[in-house]
């Protein structure tokens, strides 16, 4: 995305393709995603366009702090469970990292502790940062 000088006329007419009002109902949150999505598809944005998407995507901040529940950080076995869930594996798909089904087991049911690399080692695997299994 590139910035660059700003034109007001560029940015009415932004304006008057989809006004940005307070959102006040999932079908106007659906509405403002749209068009926030519309713009990010469009890969290099003017200055106008990205305080455009700014002013938007503050209204869904807003609108969601307000009416949706935070999804909940998890970490650790919780994580690893989720992941594996999310990603139609099996306990047994994680024998190249512990090397055992029984220290598979010990982790997934929380009776071991992560060792640096195995966090690692699953990182690597999810393709994450070692510290999103830091419990």
């Amino acid at each position: 995305m590139t910035t660059g000088t700003h034109n007001n006329n560029a940015y009415i007419e932004l304006l008057k393709t989809f006004a940005p009002r307070p959102i006040n109902s999932e079908e106007e949150l659906l509405a403002t995603q749209k068009v926030i999505d519309s713009l990010i598809d469009r890969g290099e944005l003017t200055a106008d366009e990205l305080d455009y998407l700014n002013v938007l995507g503050s209204l869904v901040y807003e609108y969601e702090q307000l009416h949706h529940e935070p999804i909940p950080d998890i970490c650790g076995v919780e994580l690893i469970n989720a992941l594996l869930v999310e990603y139609d594996l099996q306990p047994k798909d994680l024998l190249p990292i512990f090397k055992t089904e029984s220290i598979v087991s010990e982790v997934l049911s929380d009776r071991r502790k992560l060792t640096d690399i195995e966090m690692g080692q699953l990182a690597d695997f999810f393709q994450m940062s070692p510290d999103d299994f830091l419990g």
